[in-house]
């Protein structure tokens, strides 16, 4: 069951406050909680989660938290925490932060990486950009020895289509596999992918060709037909151009927010009292 932490005061601070009344989840004396409050939420104690993918449980276990923490904060606010010194100390530094972030993020967006230069790029480094061998197999597998060996015997002088297809066949009626209703169709995997006793056996077929004797590993007894081998090829400079953009842009970024860093601290007043504590301690 998904677990959630309490939710940073940054990401509440953040939190879009304009929603139509689709996105309205729930009110709270008078005060809407939308989806994207419930995302905003999500996001900031499990990264890889979203509300919407969310179980219907794990939904309302997110609108309870929410409603509760609306009405923590009326009673906060009634009893003046907001009036408090550790309060205004504790926003200040929200507004900081978050003031810092949009600054960060108009650099990142001023960023600009050229075609010609993501390109460049592209043609310097080709060798990063080369798509594995791969091969495109199918396997049949069952529980033992003896029923792998009955389909390799039923499979023996076929060849071409008529191979492909009586595999096909007893790949959906016989296979325990998951991928037995698709004919035993496993896509298209590089080495290493599989396990080592599978893999061994696979890439030692030609296309066309299946396992004379079964693969045993450790889900069973396996039958195995090659439909191809891809060799190893370049990755077109379309495909990847929108990484190496952002790629670049990155690092352009990285490089103006140190220069920035190097000047500013150049020119600021900067005493560090933990060293001057230690002297004076001496």
């Amino acid at each position: 069951m998904l677990k959630f932490a309490k939710t940073s005061l940054l990401a509440v601070a953040v939190m879009a406050t304009s929603a139509v009344a689709s996105d309205i989840l729930v009110t709270v004396n008078g005060k809407n909680i939308t989806k994207q409050d419930a995302e905003a939420f999500v996001s900031a104690t499990a990264p890889n989660a979203h509300f919407s993918q969310l179980s219907p449980k794990q939904q309302e276990m997110v609108k309870k938290t929410l409603v509760e923490k609306a009405l923590f904060g009326e009673l906060a606010k009634k009893e003046g925490i907001d009036k408090t010194p550790e309060f205004k100390r504790n926003m200040q530094k929200i507004a900081d932060e978050l003031m810092v972030n949009m600054w960060m993020k108009k650099q990142m967006d001023s960023a600009v990486v050229s075609d010609s230069e993501a390109k460049a790029f592209y043609d310097k480094n080709k060798d990063k950009f080369i798509m594995p061998e791969t091969v495109h197999a199918r396997h049949i597998l069952v529980k033992s020895e003896k029923e792998a060996k009955a389909i390799i015997d039923q499979l023996k002088g076929l060849k071409g289509d008529a191979l492909k297809q009586k595999f096909i066949e007893l790949a959906k009626s016989k296979s325990t596999g998951p991928s037995g209703p698709k004919g035993g169709d496993l896509g298209s995997f590089k080495k290493g992918q599989m396990v080592p006793e599978f893999s061994k056996a696979v890439w030692a077929l030609k296309p066309g060709e299946i396992t004379t004797t079964p693969v045993k590993t450790q889900f069973g007894y396996h039958v195995i037909y090659l439909e191809a081998k891809n060799k190893a090829q370049a990755v077109p400079y379309e495909t990847v151009k929108d990484k190496i953009i952002a790629t670049l842009k990155q690092q352009e970024f990285g490089k103006k927010i140190s220069e920035i860093a190097k000047e500013l601290r150049s020119k600021a007043k900067i005493v560090d009292m933990s060293k001057e504590s230690n002297s004076t301690a001496k």
